[in-house]
């Protein structure tokens, strides 16, 4: 008996969908719709056996485990000896669910934000306008199966050890379909769907992040024979911004501050991602310091809360002065010796370890 997995021609630990990706591709070689000959006939009802058993996980499992120990169990000795099962299960349906779809879409930090939409171009499969799904030429349609009568089965007795047996195999007249299209669509070619090229809408909400998946139901290929449509995934990725980090629902950003600003005080505008915002920095600001703007972060997946923008003082030290300039900071450094002589601050009052743990939070 030949091994189901070579009859695919799958590794013996590949995937469901492994199994199902390779019996549609040589299904789709050896259907008698499209390839008459009697040897792909042969091969098509082998593949289709093959699949039968492997792509039901639990038929599967019982043919990796082989004969039970002590002994054949019925459903053994009939596929050995007459190659199918002795249940019946009825005709096959020719329809089939199409096949999901993975688009991905990359999104700025400003359409995270309060979310966006796009209008994602995609080649995919749609129902074939000629015959609608059905397969079949316009004004045809599938006749009943004259050898199984439309079961999708044939019977047959064999006389055994145990005595007259009856079986049942899918019928090689219609490959257990119970239907036979005489005539094929000619714009499908008897699949009952055609590639097209599609836009479909999509609205992603707001606070979407790298890796996340937005399901569009039923927006995927169209099935075989006018089965049911398959589902679009859109896998968001998020580009850095070169001023806003993102922390999970809050932004981050640095502003540099000039040491007369962060002495005296000053009030400040920013560009941020949804309008200006202005911050408010107290005289005697420090290196490290953290101001918190709430409510102007990433909008939360799924909500309207907002998260908060922190903003991280930069003391600038000037690096160009003029003699006047140099001047005045000599006699401010006379007159704070303090401040001249240059000390080790405490670690928890330290720049790096407020940055630290700022950023950490």
């Amino acid at each position: 008996m030949a091994d189901h997995y070579e009859t695919l021609g799958v590794r013996r630990d590949a995937t469901q969908d492994e199994i199902k990706k390779a019996y549609r591709k040589l299904a789709r070689e050896l259907h008698p719709d499209v390839n008459p000959s009697e040897e792909a006939a042969e091969r098509f009802k082998s593949v289709t056996a093959a699949y039968d058993i492997l792509g039901d996980q639990q038929r599967r499992a019982q043919y990796d485990a082989g004969p039970a120990e002590g002994g054949f169990g019925f459903g053994d000795i009939f596929e050995a000896f007459f190659g199918a099962s002795a249940g019946g299960r009825g005709p096959r349906s020719r329809a089939q669910r199409g096949q999901d779809a993975l688009v991905r879409v990359e999104l700025d930090l400003g359409e995270v934000m309060f979310g966006t939409h796009r209008d994602l171009k995609v080649s995919t499969a749609v129902v074939c306008d000629d015959c609608q799904g059905s397969c079949c030429a316009p004004g045809t349609s599938p006749t009943t199966c004259g050898q199984c009568g439309g079961s999708g089965e044939v019977r047959r007795q064999v006389r055994s050890i145990l005595g007259p047996v009856v079986s049942t195999a899918p019928c090689t007249a219609c490959q257990g379909y119970g239907t036979i299209i005489e005539q094929a669509c000619e714009g499908c070619h008897g699949q009952g769907r055609v590639r097209a090229n599609l836009v479909i809408p999509v609205d992603i909400p707001a606070g979407v992040d790298t890796g996340l998946r937005v399901q569009l139901r039923g927006q995927g290929e169209a099935g075989p024979a006018g089965g049911p449509n398959g589902d679009v995934y859109v896998e968001i990725r998020v580009r850095e911004h070169e001023v806003f980090r993102r922390d999970g629902d809050d932004l981050k950003c640095l502003l540099e501050v000039s040491m007369v600003d962060a002495v005296f005080g000053t009030t400040a505008t920013l560009p941020g991602l949804d309008g200006d915002v202005e911050i408010e920095i107290p005289a005697g600001a420090q290196s490290g310091e953290v101001l918190t703007v709430a409510g102007r972060g990433i909008t939360r997946l799924h909500s309207t809360h907002r998260g908060d923008l922190d903003v991280t003082l930069q003391v600038v030290t000037p690096t160009k002065l003029d003699s006047r300039q140099k001047e005045l900071l000599r006699e401010f450094a006379d007159r704070d010796r303090d401040a001249a002589e240059p000390t080790l601050a405490r670690e928890k009052q330290g720049l790096f370890s407020r940055m630290r743990d700022r950023f950490a939070r």
